[in-house]
C-alpha cells in the first residue's frame, strides 16, 4: 500500500490487549479535503483517524495502527464502548450531508478497497465488524451513509450484506414509530444480536427508529427513513440466517 504519511498528534495507547477485531468506515463530512486534514492534524480538536483517502485515491497516513485514534466518540458495538480501542478508522473525503453529499468516486473506492483488504487480512478482522460510524453511534452519526458502496466492498471479501434472494417472499408486517409489542420487542431483539447498541423495550421509540435507519444506511439503502419495512425486516433476518443463526 502506498500511503503519504501526515502525522496526527490525536491519539494515545490502546486500552486493554490492544486487539484489533473491527475496521470503522467515515467520511469528512468537511467541505474540502484540506479542512479535513488540518482539522484531524489539530490538537485542539482532538479527532482523528488512522488513516484519510480523498476523492483521487490518495492515502494519508495519520496515526500507526498500533495507536489509539480518536475517531469513533461516544460509541456502542457489540457490547464495546471503547470502540477507538478495538478499531482501525479510516476516513474517507466526502462533504457529507451537511455540505452537499455526493457518491464516492471510483478512485476513491478503489484505494479504500486495497487497504481495507490489507488491514482485515493483517488483524484477522471478521467480515461481520467491518461496520459503519453510523453503525456505532447510530443517534449522532450518519457517516459514510446511503450513497456508499457496501456492495462493493463486500464482492471485494470486505464486510457482509444481505444476499439478494433474502429479500424476496413473504414479507413480515412494517414496525414504526409508536408500534408497541413482541414484534417490536423481537425486532430490538434481533438488532442487539447483530450489534447495536439497544435493549427490547417493546417500544418502538427514538432510539429504535435511530437504529433501524443507521442499519437501512449500510444494509438497506434504497430506504432510510427509520420505519422497520419488510424488507429491512427481511434483510436483518437475513443476515442473522448467514451469519448469527443461533440468534433468529
Amino acid at each position: 500500500m502506498n500511503s503519504r504519511d501526515h502525522p496526527s498528534p490525536n491519539h494515545d495507547p490502546r486500552a486493554g490487549t490492544g486487539t484489533v477485531d473491527m475496521l470503522l468506515l467515515h467520511y469528512t463530512g468537511m467541505p474540502t479535503a484540506e479542512e479535513a486534514l488540518e482539522r484531524m492534524c489539530d490538537s485542539e480538536a482532538k479527532v482523528s483517524a488512522h488513516y484519510m483517502i480523498d476523492e483521487a485515491g490518495a492515502v494519508f497516513r495519520l496515526v500507526p495502527e498500533e495507536r489509539r485514534a480518536w475517531h469513533a466518540g461516544v460509541a456502542h458495538w457489540a457490547g464495546v464502548r471503547d470502540v477507538n480501542s478495538c478499531s482501525v478508522g479510516i476516513e474517507l473525503v466526502n462533504p457529507g450531508h451537511e455540505w452537499g453529499y455526493r457518491p464516492f468516486p471510483d478512485p476513491q473506492m478503489a484505494a479504500l478497497e486495497g487497504l481495507a483488504r490489507d488491514i482485515v487480512r493483517r488483524h484477522g478482522i471478521p467480515p461481520i465488524r467491518v461496520l459503519a460510524h453510523s453503525d456505532v453511534a447510530p443517534d449522532r452519526k450518519e457517516d459514510p451513509g446511503e450513497l456508499f458502496d457496501w456492495r462493493r466492498l463486500e464482492r471485494s471479501g470486505i464486510g457482509v450484506m444481505p444476499s439478494p434472494s433474502d429479500l424476496t417472499g413473504p414479507s413480515p408486517a412494517t414496525l414504526r414509530p409508536g408500534d408497541e409489542g413482541a414484534a417490536v420487542a423481537d425486532l430490538q431483539r434481533r438488532l442487539k444480536a447483530w450489534g447495536y447498541g439497544i435493549g427490547s423495550t417493546g417500544f418502538y421509540e427514538e432510539t429504535t427508529e435511530a437504529v433501524v435507519r443507521a442499519f437501512q444506511r449500510h444494509y438497506y439503502p434504497s430506504t432510510v427513513d427509520g420505519i422497520a419495512c419488510g424488507r429491512t425486516r427481511l434483510a436483518l433476518a437475513g443476515l442473522l440466517r448467514q451469519h448469527m443463526p443461533d440468534c433468529l
